[in-house]
């Protein structure tokens, strides 16, 4: 995969990853959202967050099963793509649900836990958000820079219950992500635990 391959790629992910929020919108400006347009909205903004999420996990994975070491440029996209929809998930949340009443918003978070626990998970990516840039990463130190990103599977783990606690009926959709993530750990575990056996060896 040479350099010219890969800006390639990186274009067209830029608006594959927009193309659920173009097809939100044209459902909304068509009124093909259902009654509640606006839980929709929230719903699959949150959904497609924690999408690229996971996809952002599941590209090192990727790499090592094939050897193109230049997979890594994808997950830095990926990943901003992740924030970029949970930010449009949390404001569709604070502004159309809430209002922006902080008293509100407050009163919500003590209230309900699957709201804490999806609030908790948005703050812990403002960090790895601040961070994505090479400048942050020389800054912080690589090994720093590492140990911070690994909080992507705490972030994901928050998500996933978020999402299970809030579908009180049919828990099969969440069920399956909760189980990509547990692969996705799994591999990463197994991975490295070979990877401390051949050096020791």
């Amino acid at each position: 995969m040479t350099g010219m391959n890969i800006l390639y790629i990186k274009r067209a992910l830029f608006f594959i990853c927009l193309t659920p929020l173009i097809l939100l919108v044209w459902r909304l400006l068509n009124d093909e959202l259902g009654v509640n347009p606006v839980e929709t909205l929230t719903r699959s903004s949150g959904l497609w967050a924690l999408r690229f999420l996971l996809l952002t996990l599941f590209i090192t994975p990727l790499r090592w099963l094939t050897g193109v070491n230049k997979l890594i440029q994808l997950r830095r996209m990926i990943g901003l793509y992740a924030f970029f929809y949970a930010l449009i998930h949390m404001l569709l949340y604070l502004g159309l649900d809430q209002l922006f009443d902080i008293g509100d918003i407050w009163k919500d978070i003590l209230k309900r836990p699957f709201i804490t626990i999806g609030f908790i998970s948005f703050l812990m990516l403002l960090p790895l958000v601040a961070t994505s840039t090479n400048k942050m990463m020389k800054r912080i130190g690589g090994k720093n820079w590492k140990r911070l990103h690994k909080l992507t599977y705490l972030v994901a783990a928050a998500s996933c219950l978020h999402f299970l606690m809030l579908v009180k009926a049919d828990i099969r959709e969440p069920i399956i992500y909760i189980v990509i993530l547990a692969g996705l750990f799994i591999v990463r575990l197994t991975h490295f635990s070979k990877t401390k056996l051949s050096v020791s060896h």
